[in-house]
């Protein structure tokens, strides 16, 4: 049985048999560019000013009436990390109280994390602008500290307070926790076994227990940790913060929350922007293939890239050179490297997951890091590189501390419904395209891997199931996709933005996962002038 890093997380992952769902996230970074020029001009205002929205969100349920008309205790800002808490010097952070089950708002309720950077311009603003980094899991309040400082224009910045939050079940909102950091440590590097019939039974145990664990430490909160929760939440926050509409920023899993959004309080949207898209209507199965696909074409180009380089650790061949970085990675199940530092072993999981965190990034800059990790690790016979950059990705810091990420990547994504188990003749087809497009990830792939039910052992049942978005009656919505895109296939931002009733598609013609954020001076300008002053790129506008 072949285990694939599961993608996602702010560039973390979490190493598990490929049958498992996956949606993706991202890491951005920023400046400010030329306007796009052209183009229509939305109607939809990012009103700011006291909430004039009513104070449910949908039923008339007069007990809702409390979390809408809260408002936030701003404070300083508070982190373990020097780093994190040099960022958030500029930010001021609350809690917002919701209900933990909308259904019964009188019972129990939880704090969701917020943080905010006013607007710089404060006689110029225009209301909030709401940013999620994806995942699910990744931490909205540590985001958007640093994303203030490489991803989010000045101009932007100038006219908007900025706001993250931790959706809940995530860091500081009521995290999901599952597993010890000595736990996590053994399973983020276990290699199953090469049988395949051992494989299966080992992974199943895996699954089993990890479930039981999940429901040992956060079982109250697994049902209700799911994406349109997250998005009642949001539509709480917004009244919180004093905005008639909603403007909302979101990155990869954040483009389904936005979405889900927008489908559930299309009248409460104000200028969204939707990048690095994930199919809503995409059945897990081939959601997964679709991923490994992008994986897979994303080495090879990164490979060949390589080869013709100087000091390429892979050869001067570019056909011969991607199937020399799969053959290394997959040797390591029997021929670990124990790294020069505190005997830590990298593993063939760790090895794969090592390599596709940098798979996410531009070819400038996350392909010379990779260049050089696997240069030290094949050349040299040094690990240390490729630990480091699986670490980031599974978000365990140097102390050995894992974040909550790779818990709440699960439980959202079962709590959004386990999908059912594919027949044998799609299990079949997905093999084969899996076999066809994917051969550097899928060697060992069989049949087996791709059967039975996502989530089987999970213990909240949701009856949810993917489905096309459409959110009649939103206003006009930009959705960004890039044809390298690795994590979430720019097949998926065409499919998003030709279910939404109205939406408009922007495209970036290069590398890495997700566009906005100092990869394209002609992204940058065209977003920004939508967040702005609500102007559409025009229809079919291509960025490089």
């Amino acid at each position: 049985m072949k285990r694939i890093p599961r993608v996602g997380l702010l560039g973390r992952a979490i190493p598990v048999v490929l049958a498992v769902a996956t949606v993706a996230s991202c890491s951005v970074a920023s400046d400010l560019g030329d306007a796009a020029g052209g183009g229509r001009t939305s109607t939809s205002s990012p009103a700011s000013g006291a909430a004039k929205a009513p104070a449910t969100p949908g039923d008339p349920n007069p007990e809702l009436a409390r979390f809408y008309t809260q408002r936030p205790t701003w404070k300083s800002c508070e982190s373990e990390d020097d780093d994190e808490r040099a960022q958030a010097k500029a930010f001021r952070c609350a809690t917002f109280t919701v209900p933990l089950d909308y259904s019964r708002p009188t019972g129990r309720t939880i704090d969701i994390a917020v943080t905010r950077k006013s607007a710089a311009k404060p006689g110029q603003r225009l209301g909030s602008l709401l940013i999620n980094p994806g995942g699910p899991g990744g931490s909205g309040v540590t985001a958007a500290w640093w994303m203030s400082e490489s991803t989010i224009g000045k101009p932007v910045q100038d006219v908007y307070d900025l706001i993250g939050f931790d959706p809940r079940g995530v860091d500081r909102s009521a995290p999901v926790k599952c597993m010890t950091d000595a736990e996590r440590d053994a399973y983020v590097a276990e290699d199953l076994p090469e049988d395949p019939v051992r494989a299966e039974a080992r992974a199943k145990e895996r699954e089993r227990a990890y479930a039981a664990e999940c429901q040992s430490r956060s079982g109250e909160l697994l049902p209700f940790v799911g994406t349109d929760n997250a998005a009642r939440d949001m539509d709480v926050l917004r009244a919180a913060l004093g905005d008639e509409k909603l403007n909302y920023i979101g990155f990869s899993y954040g483009t389904y929350l936005g979405a889900t959004y927008a489908e559930r309080f299309p009248t409460r949207t104000g200028r969204l922007v939707l990048d690095g898209a994930v199919d809503p209507a995409a059945d897990n199965l081939n959601q997964a293939i679709d991923q490994q696909v992008g994986f897979d074409r994303s080495l090879r180009r990164f490979a060949e890239d390589c080869a013709g380089r100087t000091g390429c650790a892979l050869g001067t061949d570019p056909k011969t050179a991607p199937r020399k970085a799969a053959d290394f990675l997959d040797g390591l199940q029997e021929h670990p490297l124990v790294a020069g530092r505190g005997g830590r072993t990298l593993t063939s999981s760790l090895g794969w997951t090592g390599v596709i965190s940098l798979l996410y990034g531009d070819k400038d800059t996350e392909w010379k890091y990779l260049r050089d990790a696997l240069a030290d690790a094949i050349v040299r016979r040094s690990p240390d590189a490729l630990l480091f950059y699986a670490d980031n990705y599974n978000g365990r810091d140097e102390q050995g501390h894992y974040d909550n990420s790779a818990d709440a990547f699960v439980a959202i994504g079962c709590a959004d419904g386990a999908g059912e188990a594919p027949t044998p003749a799609q299990v079949q087809a997905a093999l084969a395209r899996l076999k066809a497009e994917a051969p550097l990830l899928s060697r060992d792939v069989t049949a087996e891997d791709l059967t039975g039910e996502n989530c089987e052992s999970w213990p909240f049942r949701s009856p949810a199931k993917p489905h096309a978005i459409r959110a009649q009656g939103s206003a006009p919505i930009l959705v960004v996709g890039t044809t390298g895109d690795p994590a979430t296939p720019y097949a998926s931002a065409e499919k998003l933005a030709g279910q939404l009733a109205d939406a408009t598609l922007l495209t970036f013609e290069g590398e890495g996962h997700t566009a906005y954020g100092g990869n394209s001076p002609c992204v940058d300008g065209a977003v920004e002038g939508f967040l702005l002053r609500g102007t559409m790129p025009p229809k079919g506008k291509r960025c490089s």
